[in-house]
């Protein structure tokens, strides 16, 4: 199996984000957009399919031993690395002309994800991490206006002053955690859902310090976990699990962790 440096890995998925702002922007809006509903009642525009099928496509060629996992078109190959796509996460909003969606691109290996990139065009931001790199955050609505910064989880320590985001209200009931989420939200000093992948990030930015939901897949939140880990935050399951592989997230700033762990279980 070839070997790629980090760095390298991580290049190509900021390269990968580029091509997939092009799709996702000239499409945004678009008075001719085809939307269809899938098996899972889910929308699905061609954006979606247009970005992704690019996307595995300068994968095939730029990492042919690789495997692949995204949202509209299923696994790939079977090696131990591999790229995890959602090639646009908040399709609802997209297909609205809301601004909040993103393009998220991961690389796992083994199952753990290193690498994560997520690209907000339609926000003027992209936030991307790498194992042990540091997490960044750039914004501008083009590659040459943009502006990069490192970014850091906030310092607080104390539920009682923390800012939380957690989404899905109805999927909180289906997964019998209604009561808990209730009881949270009482809790803390600020409750708001910002949707999709942003509260995620926001966390990551010191700007929020609890974001939640169920009802996710592996596409959902493999690209957020390197983000959050590496801005100093805590990404794990509901449960405590680690990864993106357990149906929900629970992303904290780490100092939060074990109490709002405690309050949803």
């Amino acid at each position: 199996m070839t070997e790629y440096a980090i760095q390298s890995d991580l290049f190509l998925a900021r390269q990968l984000a580029d091509m997939a702002d092009e799709i996702s922007i000239d499409r945004f809006r678009a008075t001719d957009l085809v939307v269809t509903t899938k098996p899972d009642m889910t929308p699905v525009s061609d954006a979606d399919k247009a970005v992704e099928s690019a996307l595995r496509a300068a994968l095939e060629d730029s990492r042919p031993g690789d495997s692949i996992l995204g949202e509209e078109f299923g696994v790939q190959g079977d090696s131990n690395r591999q790229w995890i796509i959602d090639p646009i996460d908040g399709t609802k909003n997209y297909v609205r002309g809301v601004p909040v969606w993103a393009t998220l691109i991961s690389l796992a290996i083994d199952g753990v994800p290193i690498i994560g990139v997520v690209s907000a065009p339609a926000l003027a931001k992209r936030w991307w991490a790498a194992d042990k790199l540091g997490a960044f955050v750039s914004e501008g609505a083009t590659p040459q206006s943009r502006q990069e910064r490192r970014i850091h989880v906030s310092k607080v320590a104390d539920v009682a002053d923390a800012s939380m985001s957690c989404s899905g209200l109805t999927r909180w009931e289906e997964a019998g955690r209604l009561e808990q989420f209730l009881d949270l939200s009482r809790q803390v000093w600020r409750t708001r859902d910002y949707g999709d992948m942003w509260p995620y990030m926001m966390v990551a930015e010191g700007q929020v310090d609890i974001a939640g939901e169920f009802g996710l897949q592996p596409y959902d939140m493999a690209a957020l976990v390197p983000i959050v880990q590496e801005a100093g935050g805590v990404f794990t399951s509901a449960a405590g699990e680690p990864g993106p592989w357990h149906g929900s997230a629970l992303a904290t700033n780490g100092l939060l962790h074990p109490a709002v762990l405690d309050a949803i279980r």
